[in-house]
């Protein structure tokens, strides 16, 4: 069993927020070293990284709340639609066809083999098979 004397428990530090925010923003001047810092002051660098983390989460929630806030507001300039403008507007821009997968065709045609590989488009198919039937 345990003796009087001792205690029963160990007690945590409790550390300040103007020490806590003091180490952080030591920490967070260029070429800064958190370890260095935290064993100037006697604690722990783990215990000094979470306070960074939490100092930049805190930073970052403050932020975003702003932002929420006061929402960006743009100048924006209106132009008039004249019938004018539509007849200068350039024309509309055919869209290509959906991608096409690479395949192969086969004809065997009066005792020739017609082999057609890749991609091809219809137009000129048509001209070839149009062209093939004239012979027949």
């Amino acid at each position: 069993m345990a003796d009087q004397d001792t205690p029963s428990k160990r007690r945590r530090r409790d550390h300040s927020p103007e020490l806590k925010r003091k180490l952080v923003r030591q920490c967070l001047l260029p070429g800064a070293s958190v370890s260095s810092i935290a064993m100037a002051h006697g604690i722990n660098a783990n215990l000094l990284f979470k306070w960074r983390r939490e100092h930049r989460e805190a930073e970052a929630a403050g932020a975003g709340a702003a932002q929420a806030a006061s929402p960006l507001l743009l100048p924006i300039m209106l132009a008039s639609a004249t019938p004018n403008d539509a007849a200068v507007s350039s024309p509309p821009v055919p869209m290509p066809c959906a991608t096409r997968t690479a395949g192969s065709i086969e004809l065997d045609f009066a005792g020739a083999r017609l082999r057609l590989r890749g991609a091809v488009d219809q137009d000129s198919l048509v001209a070839l098979l149009t062209a093939l039937r004239s012979l027949a």
